[in-house]
């Protein structure tokens, strides 16, 4: 290339994105080569999270926002440019190169965008997270909620999860999913502001990772499980090791609907291997337990089951009604 075809050149811009959901700092190798290699780097926001450990790495950053021209202009003789884009990922400038391209008076510089950072799977728990923390911190009802306030709610919202399940709703599931993850993310932000025994979201979630990894043997370690009833055996025999429970039943919720209460009952007695006659006694409970232990022993859920035949009879009702 000659020195006037040099000067002609319309050169590169290289718009770089990079997640707020990664620690800053931790770019691709690809980012930092293009990055160290590049004739300007320009960040609209003086603020960026990266721009401190851009700083420690050698690479100077301006604080500018060029217009759509003015970068154009500045690209002129071959010149590579890296904007640094900010949260809202530069839209104008965007849209101003765009308008630029599509008018077909300008000399464009190659246009690039190159993600320096990528969100893993999960990581838009994070943002719950944070926008949990906010809530706490500035909302008058959050901020005076308790354990004991929202209990109701938790089981409100699983009862709501459990029946977009048999509704077969795609959409309102993802939807009481999350309503339910709020519950755990909503009581786990309160447990940090416990002055005896705090602890955080990660708490809640290393611990249900370790329990699950402890559980699972057959996965993790050097056991084999080949049936899912295999499976269960391995869950409740580490599970009784760890509560160091002395029956079957311990850690079985009295609270719960009767029907599940029997049924979780009847596959505890069940899956211990014991002979367990049930009670010999007169009236509509005792009817009922034996109803469940036999749906139990079918692999029917006695609740859901009974949830669909009182759908059904609500559909009659609605029909009788007209």
């Amino acid at each position: 290339m000659n020195a006037t075809s040099a000067e002609q050149a319309p050169g590169r811009i290289i718009l770089l994105t990079t997640s707020h959901r990664v620690a800053p700092g931790l770019l691709s190798w690809s980012a930092w080569q293009t990055l160290h290699g590049a004739d300007r780097v320009l960040c609209a926001d003086g603020a960026h999270p990266q721009l401190p450990y851009l700083g420690e790495a050698g690479i100077s950053v301006d604080e500018a926002s060029p217009t759509a021209e003015e970068l154009v202009d500045i690209c002129a003789g071959g010149r590579t440019v890296v904007v640094v884009a900010t949260g809202e990922g530069e839209p104008a400038l965007t849209d101003g190169l765009a308008r630029l391209a599509g008018s077909g008076r300008f000399h464009m510089p190659d246009l690039e965008l190159l993600p320096a950072s990528y969100d893993l799977p999960g990581a838009r728990l994070l943002d719950l997270v944070q926008v949990m923390d906010r809530i706490r911190a500035e909302c008058p009802w959050s901020s005076q909620q308790t354990h004991k306030g929202l209990a109701k709610y938790a089981i409100e919202e699983a009862y709501e999860l459990v029946e977009a399940i048999e509704d077969g709703d795609a959409d309102e599931l993802r939807e009481e999913l999350g309503d339910v993850l709020l519950q755990v993310v909503f009581h786990a932000r309160i447990a940090e502001e416990d002055t005896d025994s705090p602890y955080s979201i990660d708490d809640v979630a290393g611990g249900i990772v370790t329990k699950l990894i402890h559980r699972h043997p057959h996965v993790f370690g050097d056991e084999t499980a080949t049936t899912p009833e295999e499976v269960k055996e391995h869950w409740l025999r580490t599970k009784a090791a760890e509560k160091r429970r002395k029956s079957v039943t311990d850690g079985v919720p009295l609270g719960q609907p009767g029907l599940a209460l029997a049924a979780k009952l009847a596959s505890r007695v069940r899956t211990a291997g014991l002979d367990v006659p049930l009670p010999k006694a007169e009236g509509v409970g005792y009817e009922l337990l034996a109803l469940a232990s036999r749906a139990e022993a079918d692999g029917v859920d006695p609740e859901a089951a009974l949830r669909a035949a009182a759908r059904a009879y609500r559909d009659a009702i609605k029909e009788a009604e007209g």
